[in-house]
C-alpha cells in the first residue's frame, strides 16, 4: 500500500484527533478562545467528506466522534490525574459517548448529492467527477437554506450532548463548547436567557456553515460562478448581534448597595487538612490572615473562609468549634465558612453563616454531589469503582435537600451559599435565587471551594471558566473564596474585577482578597432564572424530531 493511500485512510482519524485537541485549546492553560470557532470542522469533514456512504458508515462516525471525545477529555481534564491517574482514564470513555453520538447525528444528516448512473469504474467516475466543470446536480450545498437548516439542526443536536452530559448519572458538564467564550464578555451576555446553552448552540452554528461555506466555493469555482451566501452572511450579522447585544446590556445597571467582603484563601496542602499533626498550624494560619481581614478599613461586612477550612466538624468537634466561635465573638463581621455537618449517620459537606459575635448560626448542606470525588455511585454494588477512586473518597457523603439562602446581619443581602463545583451548575444556582414563601431569593452568590486536590494544575482555573456564566444567568454578583486556586470576585455581567495573586502573578498562594461588591437591591429574575434550561431543552425536541424524521422517511423509501 502506497503512502498516499495510507494517508487517505488515516486523515479522518487524524482530523477527528485534531477536533479534540482544539476543543483543548479553548480552555486553561492555554486559553485560545478563538479555536472555538474552528474546532468541531476537522470533525464535521472527516464525517462528511472521506469516504463513500454504507451501511456501516454509522458505525464509523460513531468511532470518529469518540476519537475526538477521547482526545479532548483525555487533555483538557488532565488535571484528574492529581488525585486518581486510574480514575482519570476510565472515566473518559464515559464522556467520550456524548461527542460519538454527536457524530453519529452529524452524518445522519449529511447531505447527500444526486448519484449519477454510470457503467464506467470507481476512479473514471472520480476523474470525470475531477474534471467537471459544472458542479454536481441538485446539489444541496450550494443552497443557502439548505445550509442554514443544516446549522440549526447540528447546533441542536450539540446543545443537545452538553445538555444530557450535564445530567445523566448526576451530570458532569464542564467545558461546554460555550464556556470556551468565558473571557469575552460581550458575546456571553445573552446567557441571561438561554444559559451556556446558547453560547454551545452559535458556536456550533457558525462551525458548521464554515464547513458548508468551504464546501460551496470548492463547487462554485469549478462553474465559475456565485450567489449571494446568504447562509455565512447572516450568521456573522446574527454573532455580530450578539455582541451588540451584549454590549448594550452591560450598560444597563439595576440599583445596588455596596457590600465590604473579606475573603481568605489558606493554601493549605489536603494531606495537612485533616492531619491532627496540623491542627494548631492551621488554626495559627486562619487566625492571622482573618484578623489581617478583620484590620482593614473598614472592617468587612462579611469574612468568608473556604471549603472544608476547619480540621474538625465544627458544631460536633469542641476544638474545631471553640476556635471559630472565639474569633466571630471577636469580629464585627459575619463569618461564612466550609465544614463537615454531621446529623445521626449522615455526613455532609456543608456551609456555616455565623453571625451576631456568634449568638446566631444558619447551616447550608449541599445538594449536588460530586461522583468520585464526594461519593462513590454504586460503591456496594460495583465494588471496582471504589477501587479506581481508591482511598480519596473512603466514604460516602449525605446530600442535602435544602436550597437554603443565608440572610446576613445586613438584612438587603441574601447569599447563595455554594460549595465546590455547585457553582457549574446553572439549573442549581437559579434555585437559590428563586423567591420563595420566607425568603425574596439569593441577590449575591458565594461559592466556597477547595481547589487544593488539583494542586498547581489548570483545574481551578476551569473551574472559575465554568462558573462565571452563573453570574450572567441570575445577574448576581459573585465571590468565590478558595483554599487554592482562584480566590475573586466576580460582577453580574461575568467579568472578574478581582483576583487574588501573589508578586508573580500566581494565583496559588496564601493570602486575604479584599474590596467592595455591589449587590442588586431589587430582586429582579433573569428569563433563565425564571426557566431554567428551557433553550436546552428545546434543542433536545429538535434534535429528536430530526432523527424521527430521517428515519421515517428513509423508511418510506423502502416501502
Amino acid at each position: 500500500m502506497s503512502w498516499s493511500s495510507k494517508a487517505l485512510r488515516a486523515w479522518p482519524w487524524l482530523a477527528a484527533i485534531c477536533s479534540g485537541l482544539l476543543y483543548t485549546g479553548c480552555f486553561a492553560p492555554f486559553n485560545l478562545t478563538w479555536l472555538c470557532w474552528i474546532t468541531l470542522t476537522p470533525l464535521i469533514a472527516a464525517i462528511w467528506f472521506s469516504g463513500e456512504e454504507s451501511r456501516h458508515s454509522w458505525l464509523r462516525n460513531l468511532a470518529l466522534g469518540y476519537v475526538a471525545g477521547l482526545a479532548f477529555f483525555w487533555t483538557a481534564l488532565s488535571w484528574l490525574t492529581t488525585v486518581t491517574v486510574l480514575g482519570w482514564f476510565v472515566l473518559q470513555f464515559y464522556m467520550a459517548v456524548y461527542v460519538a453520538l454527536w457524530a453519529w447525528f452529524c452524518g445522519l444528516l449529511r447531505p447527500r448529492e444526486a448519484k449519477r448512473q454510470s457503467n464506467a469504474t470507481k476512479w473514471d467516475q472520480m476523474l470525470a467527477q475531477a474534471r467537471s466543470t459544472s458542479a454536481p446536480a441538485r446539489s444541496p450545498w450550494t443552497k443557502s437554506t439548505n445550509n442554514l437548516v443544516l446549522a440549526v439542526l447540528l447546533a441542536a443536536g450539540w446543545t443537545t450532548q452538553e445538555w444530557l452530559r450535564g445530567w445523566v448519572f448526576s451530570g458532569w458538564g464542564w467545558n461546554g463548547l460555550g464556556v470556551a467564550l468565558h473571557g469575552n464578555w460581550p458575546l456571553i451576555q445573552i446567557a441571561e436567557f438561554t444559559g451556556v446553552a446558547g453560547l454551545s448552540f452559535m458556536v456550533a452554528f457558525a462551525n458548521v456553515i464554515l464547513v458548508t461555506t468551504a464546501r460551496r466555493l470548492i463547487l462554485e469555482a469549478r462553474t465559475h460562478t456565485t450567489r449571494p451566501h446568504f447562509d455565512l452572511t447572516l450568521t456573522m450579522a446574527a454573532i455580530v448581534g450578539v455582541l451588540t447585544f451584549g454590549l448594550r446590556a452591560s450598560q444597563v445597571s439595576p440599583p445596588t448597595k455596596p457590600l465590604r467582603i473579606a475573603a481568605v484563601q489558606s493554601n493549605v496542602p489536603q494531606n495537612q487538612k485533616f492531619d491532627p499533626q496540623f491542627t494548631k498550624k492551621i488554626f495559627d494560619q486562619f487566625r492571622r490572615l482573618s484578623e489581617i481581614a478583620l484590620r482593614s478599613s473598614p472592617p468587612p461586612d462579611l469574612l468568608i473562609w473556604p471549603e472544608s477550612s476547619m480540621p474538625g466538624p465544627v458544631l460536633a468537634e469542641q476544638e474545631s468549634y471553640e476556635f471559630v466561635m472565639d474569633l466571630a465573638a471577636s469580629a464585627e463581621s459575619d463569618l461564612l465558612l466550609g465544614t463537615i455537618d454531621e446529623e445521626n449517620r449522615d455526613v455532609y459537606n456543608a456551609a456555616l453563616l455565623i453571625s451576631d459575635g456568634g449568638e446566631r448560626m444558619q447551616v447550608y448542606r449541599k445538594v449536588h454531589l460530586v461522583p468520585f470525588g464526594e461519593y462513590v455511585p454504586g460503591r456496594h454494588r460495583v465494588p471496582l469503582l471504589a477501587r479506581i477512586v481508591g482511598d480519596q473518597v473512603p466514604g460516602d457523603f449525605s446530600a442535602g435537600r435544602e436550597y437554603t439562602v443565608f440572610s446576613l446581619t445586613n438584612s438587603d443581602v441574601q447569599v447563595a451559599p455554594l460549595i465546590c463545583f455547585e457553582d457549574t451548575i446553572g439549573e442549581l444556582v437559579r434555585r437559590f435565587v428563586l423567591p420563595t414563601e420566607t425568603n425574596p431569593g439569593a441577590n449575591l452568590l458565594v461559592d466556597i471551594t477547595n481547589d487544593g486536590w488539583f494542586l498547581h494544575s489548570a483545574g481551578s482555573h476551569q473551574h472559575l471558566a465554568n462558573a462565571i456564566f452563573r453570574c450572567v444567568e441570575t445577574r448576581r454578583p459573585m465571590i468565590r473564596a478558595a483554599n487554592t486556586g482562584v480566590t475573586c470576585f466576580v460582577n453580574e455581567f461575568g467579568r472578574v474585577t478581582q483576583v487574588l495573586r501573589d508578586e508573580t502573578g500566581s494565583t496559588f498562594t496564601q493570602g486575604v482578597l479584599t474590596g467592595e461588591i455591589k449587590v442588586p437591591t431589587e430582586h429582579e429574575l433573569t428569563f433563565y432564572a425564571r426557566r431554567g434550561e428551557l433553550f436546552a431543552q428545546v434543542c433536545a425536541v429538535i434534535t429528536l424530531l430530526a432523527v424521527l424524521t430521517v428515519f421515517g422517511a428513509r423508511r418510506w423509501k423502502r416501502v
